[in-house]
């Protein structure tokens, strides 16, 4: 137990192969000797292992879920080509600029060369392999198709992590609006309105209410801006919080964006686009339906999805069919489940929740574009009201003058 609480700690190291020719390279593990002991395992005699320094500045990129997919994608065009695998982690390691991504592919390559199985070597990094890229891969090694479960895994990977991309970019696009009409309300109200202001302390006339209400306003910002500020920063955190800290709250946030107009649609079709991916990718793997719907569940991405998906294992446990299952959920467009029905009538069910998979996806992006186009001439909207409406106040006061004079 005390040796598997050690922190691993990465290691370089130089020596000598069977065949008696020098070579170098890093290690992951918990001590040098143990490193060592690994190395003489491999068929090297180690002559220098010391523990890699750590950067002065900064450190190893994030890895991204891109990342992953890349890596998958890289791995499974070595093996299709008959690279074996520690060599095919051997090519992609040289090639990649990311020193994090590097050192895990190196530390995975390690793992193997030393003996243990590819899913086992990947579980030990939970943080960027799940329980869906760990069973998959176990299937592929079991089945001994490795490379057709790998270029199945990376397509699964490039598809979510493009409509995760797709669904952001629908998310992004009102919270700008609205982050750029605090802002630029916010300047006017803090340095623009200011400066009228002592204009019309030389009036001498009454303001037109309009006028008086964004002059309260502007003393009101000037006064407790940093009030406003920490407001805003202090309710977004607490709802990240909140979110992160509570099912019952994520879930009750989950339920009710679905009702948000466009972009809850948008949230429901990626749901619909995930479950008929995660499901056909599982299936087609070899996976028992039963299981795959467990993958399925969390995948989702949405509580009111996933609680449908465990309801739906349950019916299918107890021998109903998926596609009335469905049907009894009543979230599943009628498309997704007429195609699943077809998919177990004709018993290619993988490829019919592959179809289901592709026309969802088309249907994000087509809504995610149209929500795009929506939106740049809302954003002009948003902000001519807004500055409009300050300028019209500002400007009440003169035209009521020149109208006097007149």
């Amino acid at each position: 137990m005390a040796e598997k609480a050690q922190k691993l700690q990465t290691y370089i190291w130089e020596g000598k192969d069977k065949r008696g020719q020098k070579s170098r390279g890093e290690l992951h593990g918990s001590s040098q000797a143990l490193v060592k002991a690994q190395l003489r395992k491999q068929g090297i005699a180690p002559e220098k292992v010391k523990k890699k320094p750590k950067p002065l500045f900064g450190g190893s990129k994030k890895i991204t879920p891109f990342d992953i997919a890349m890596l998958t994608r890289q791995l499974a065009t070595m093996m299709k080509a008959g690279v074996p695998l520690v060599q095919s982690f051997d090519i992609v390691a040289d090639g990649l600029d990311n020193k994090g991504l590097q050192e895990l592919v190196v530390a995975v390559r390690n793992d193997i060369a030393s003996g243990t199985n590819f899913a086992a070597a990947l579980r030990k990094h939970p943080r960027h392999f799940d329980d869906l890229y760990c069973n998959l891969v176990d299937s592929g090694e079991k089945a001994g198709a490795l490379e057709q479960m790998l270029d199945r895994i990376a397509t699964y990977l490039e598809k979510t992590e493009l409509l995760k991309k797709k669904v952001k970019k629908a998310m992004t696009y009102p919270i700008a609006v609205i982050i750029v009409a605090i802002i630029v309300t916010a300047i006017l109200l803090v340095k623009v309105v200011p400066q009228f202001e002592s204009l019309f302390q030389g009036f001498g006339a009454e303001l037109p209410v309009f006028t008086q209400f964004v002059v309260k306003l502007s003393e009101w910002m000037q006064s407790w801006w940093f009030v406003v500020l920490l407001g805003i920063v202090g309710t977004v955190f607490l709802f990240r919080e909140a979110k992160r800290r509570s099912p019952k709250f994520s879930d009750f946030v989950d339920k009710y964006v679905l009702k948000l107009p466009i972009v809850g649609e948008i949230l429901d079709k990626s749901a619909v686009a995930k479950f008929g991916r995660v499901l056909s990718t599982t299936f087609a793997a070899g996976v028992p339906l039963v299981d795959a719907l467990d993958s399925v569940a969390g995948a989702t991405g949405n509580a009111v999805y996933r609680d449908a998906v465990d309801r739906i294992k349950n019916d299918v446990s107890s021998g109903t069919q998926l596609q009335a299952s469905m049907r009894q959920q009543d979230i599943f467009p009628v498309m997704a489940v007429q195609l699943t029905a077809i998919g177990e009538e004709s018993g290619n069910l993988d490829e019919m929740l592959e179809k289901v998979a592709v026309h969802y996806e088309a249907v994000v992006d087509d809504m995610v574009d149209n929500l795009t186009a929506l939106m740049e001439p809302m954003i002009m909207a948003v902000l001519g009201v807004l500055v409009g409406g300050l300028i019209i106040a500002m400007y009440l006061p003169i035209f009521q003058m020149g109208q006097v004079v007149g």
